[in-house]
């Protein structure tokens, strides 16, 4: 029986880190099982872990058909945004948004900066009643995104701040990957979430005590390969306990919230995918900048 190569290739545009992740089984026997990174963990435990995680992260989402499908995004989000444009007009706020390539906005084809500049045009559409400032930087991690609050221009700017948005995690999933990649195991990661805990709780404390009164709003990370790879179940096991590590931290603290945006690209057949396949395009991005509206004007009323 002739070998043959088994040639997995995960194609992971690492954020900031611009490199394609290639894992290879070599000299394979056709009649073995194909293999994935993390092929020495039982899949039995694995689905009972998903659905404890999903179970126990699960949380009351606003539906509003916020998932229904429509050839017009950006009717739907204006209609959806009335009241929101309505309330903000009556104030002006200063918004500013922290974190990693989510928040600059990355795959947005458009240039409209991703989910931070559809809010900016979404509630300015007709006045100027809040002030956007977008600090976003690509392929950031806690450890970078600690280190830029002391950037006096970021620290200024969220003592100011009515409102903070942050979108974090991703990237320090994707290093414990690109540290592991031939020896991957879920306890890789759970040991690495216990470090991102501690990293996260230092970023909000650091906030706060920059700004004790301002709403600040943790925005969940989603697989942005369960599409393409639904046999690596473990992936979605890591998203959904990163996740729930910081849904519980935000839980703990006082006027901070949780925005959940996985179930949004989650088994989905709407392309909501740039074409680095990791970042939302424009539509996906629409959908994240809906889901954060709601939780905002929710929080805020």
């Amino acid at each position: 029986m002739k070998t043959k190569i088994l040639l997995i290739t995960i194609l992971i545009l690492l954020s900031g880190f611009g490199v394609f992740i290639f894992i290879s089984q070599m000299n394979t026997n056709e009649s073995s099982p194909m293999n994935h990174p993390f092929s020495n963990i039982n899949h039995t435990d694995n689905e009972h872990i998903r659905e404890k995680s999903i179970h126990d992260n699960k949380q009351e989402t606003p539906t509003n058909e916020e998932n229904a499908p429509t050839k017009n995004f950006k009717g739907a989000i204006t209609e959806a945004f009335k009241d929101t444009v309505a309330y903000f007009s009556n104030k002006e706020m200063n918004i500013v948004a922290i974190g990693d390539s989510l928040t600059q906005g990355v795959g947005d084809s458009t240039k409209q900066g991703g989910y931070v500049g559809i809010l900016d045009n979404t509630i300015n559409q007709n006045n100027q009643v809040a002030n956007f400032y977008n600090f976003g930087h690509r392929g950031d991690r806690t450890v970078q995104l600690r280190k830029r609050l002391d950037n006096p221009k970021v620290s200024s700017a969220i003592q100011d701040a009515d409102i903070i948005l942050i979108t974090i995690g991703a990237n320090d999933i994707m290093q414990v990957l690109k540290d592991n990649i031939t020896n991957l195991t879920l306890n890789k990661f759970r040991e690495e979430r216990v470090h991102y805990e501690a990293r996260l709780r230092d970023i909000f404390s650091e906030i706060r005590r920059l700004n004790a009164d301002a709403n600040i709003f943790l925005i969940g990370f989603y697989n942005p390969y369960d599409k393409y790879f639904k046999d690596i179940k473990e992936l979605a096991i890591i998203v959904d306990e990163w996740n729930g590590t910081g849904e519980a931290i935000t839980e703990e603290l006082e006027n901070v919230a949780f925005i959940p945006t996985s179930d949004l690209f989650d088994k989905t057949d709407k392309d909501l995918i740039a074409e680095d396949n990791f970042h939302p395009n424009n539509r996906g991005y629409q959908l994240m900048a809906k889901r954060v509206l709601m939780y905002l004007t929710k929080q805020e009323r």
